[in-house]
């Protein structure tokens, strides 16, 4: 990883042990993947508080956790799928940021990077996704304010907006998803490691320069002129 070689300290909090291994391979330092319920305040603070103590600063937090819910038309989604989603990608979003937002402003030197990774749905809506659109548009209300506030602080922030990563969340697109013409359509996907590629590029610019919103996706998937 360009990070760890280049001599950041880097938290990894996910399930997968293979990428610690990769981290620390390249003469990073690597916290254990920990467990985490993002939309819980009090997990969320002893998450950070761990990776402060062991690094003794945060100086990148790539905000990654996200949900969606079962496909349904708006007038049948569930209250309990709306709960779940935005408590995830939306309260979630908040107070991880809200977390390294503290650390990034007092700590000496002061200041670091937020990436958010919003969607595609962001900027346009897929048929029968109605909390999850909700929930990347406000997202992305969070990106600006984190924006503007950093200023003051030395606090970069900026989002990622993906379409179409083969990741388990994307296997359907190879069978027919929705369309916005009532349609199925199979979709392409590409490899994760254009994703990740592009977060690197974004994390490892210096804390003057900014990139606001990046939108990566597969060339020919049906976004442009979607709807």
């Amino acid at each position: 990883m360009a990070l760890a070689a280049a001599g950041w300290h880097v938290l990894v909090a996910g399930r997968r042990r293979e990428a610690l291994d990769a981290v620390c391979a390249d003469g990073g330092d690597a916290l254990s993947a920990e467990t985490c319920d993002v939309s819980d305040e009090a997990y969320v603070a002893a998450l950070f508080a761990a990776a402060a103590e062991r690094f003794g600063r945060i100086d990148l937090l790539f905000n990654n956790a996200g949900v969606g819910a079962q496909p349904a038309p708006v007038a049948q989604v569930s209250l309990d799928d709306w709960h779940k989603v935005l408590a995830t990608n939306v309260t979630g979003a908040f107070l991880c940021a809200r977390e390294a937002f503290r650390h990034m402003a007092r700590q000496d030197p002061q200041g670091g990077r937020i990436i958010i990774n919003g969607s595609l749905s962001a900027q346009m809506p897929r048929p029968w996704s109605t909390a999850y659109t909700v929930s990347k548009h406000a997202v992305t209300g969070l990106t600006r304010m984190l924006s503007l506030e950093g200023r003051a602080h030395n606090i970069a922030c900026g989002q990622i907006d993906i379409g179409n990563a083969a990741t388990d969340m994307t296997r359907p697109m190879a069978i027919g998803v929705p369309q916005a013409d009532g349609s199925l359509a199979t979709e392409p996907t590409i490899d994760v490691a254009n994703i990740a590629a592009s977060v690197v590029h974004m994390a490892s610019l210096p804390l003057d320069a900014n990139v606001q919103f990046m939108t990566v996706k597969a060339t020919k998937m049906p976004f442009i002129g979607r709807g």
